[in-house]
């Protein structure tokens, strides 16, 4: 197929495109390498997908409407892995036109992009955060996700309803992916798992919040990346069941999906900064502090759709998981 991954530079589109390449697949590669965070970190990434037989590069901005409305019409994809996005809940307390601009309005790009392009599927990024003040556990897709607790989550959610209506008005089948706290080698640096190991390996303490309480479904990136090309092989269809009078969130009239990848394995915070010090073998020196603005105490992902679907759950357990980012991480940075 031809496909285009947005996002190709980032954490989680680096390891899909390669995995797409892997099997023979064509991949353009879209990324704008903002600095958001190290551009180093995101130009090496691509450095590990260039020269690969069928990739190609374009460093375009999803915001970019003649430019991406000139992308699709010049190459003419048959699917769209669209992982690019301004990522991370605190940030969007500090920079909130950001996450508009390119969450909001670049999906709409992208939803145009297919629309008049013929896209067989488009396939899209979503996250865990958009169930918000839900405490209700486990999270499923069939629950409204009415109450977002940040602008990241709340342009996530819109992504969601924006998809259903090219879904619902164009015949446009798209499937939302909903990741649960992605962790694993070459992540952003702006994550608990980079920070905590950073700090540890310098001398500085780490800053633990809500008091260490934290419960996260920790997904290890190759199986949010096993479980995104399933999906996309998987076309999303109209649900033959839905029903109108007790309409189902994570399906449709129209060809709509909605699937949560977590590991369905919540782990305490505290366990995984033991597994992360037994892995750098040293101990942290904690800070404790308050839950913080936008953050959720707990999660935990229903995957029953996602295992009848399409027959995967992530299944990576945070001890192999971290020990795999720790030995990236050493080796990158040169820690001894």
């Amino acid at each position: 197929m031809k496909v285009l991954v947005t996002g190709a530079a980032g954490f989680i589109g680096s390891f899909t495109t390669a995995r797409f390449l892997a099997r023979g697949d064509q991949v353009v590669g879209l990324d704008n390498l903002n600095d958001y965070y190290d551009v180093a970190l995101k130009r090496a990434r691509l450095e590990r997908l260039q020269g690969q037989s069928g990739f190609r590069f374009v460093r375009l901005d999803l915001a970019d409407q003649a430019g991406m409305r000139q992308l699709f019409e010049h190459e003419q994809f048959q699917r769209v892995v669209h992982l690019g996005a301004q990522a991370g809940v605190r940030h969007s307390l500090k920079d909130p036109h950001s996450y508009i601009n390119s969450n909001v309005f670049g999906t709409l790009n992208v939803l145009e992009g297919c629309r008049h392009n013929g896209v067989e599927h488009l396939v899209y990024a979503s996250t865990s955060s958009v169930y918000g003040a839900s405490t209700r556990m486990p999270f499923t897709v069939h629950e409204p996700a009415s109450h977002p607790l940040s602008l990241y989550a709340a342009s996530k959610r819109a992504t969601e309803l924006m998809a259903h209506n090219y879904s619902s008005l164009f015949n446009l089948p798209t499937t939302g992916l909903r990741f649960f706290t992605v962790y694993g080698p070459w992540g952003r640096p702006d994550m608990a798992l980079f920070l905590f190991a950073r700090a540890i390996m310098e001398g500085r303490p780490i800053e633990v919040f809500n008091e260490g309480r934290h419960t996260r479904d920790f997904t290890y990136v190759e199986d949010i990346v096993e479980g995104v090309l399933r999906v996309t092989d998987r076309v999303a269809a109209p649900d033959p069941c839905w029903d109108s009078s007790s309409p189902d969130p994570a399906s449709s009239s129209a060809p709509y999906r909605l699937y949560n990848i977590g590991s369905n394995r919540p782990v305490p915070l505290l366990r995984y900064i033991e597994v992360l010090e037994q892995c750098l073998g040293r101990k942290a020196e904690r800070i404790m502090k308050p839950l913080q603005l936008g953050d959720v105490p707990d999660t935990f992902a229903n995957v029953d759709e996602l295992i009848a679907d399409v027959g995967y759950k992530p299944d990576t357990p945070i001890e192999v998981g971290v020990r795999n980012f720790v030995d990236w991480f050493l080796r990158s940075y040169n820690y001894q």
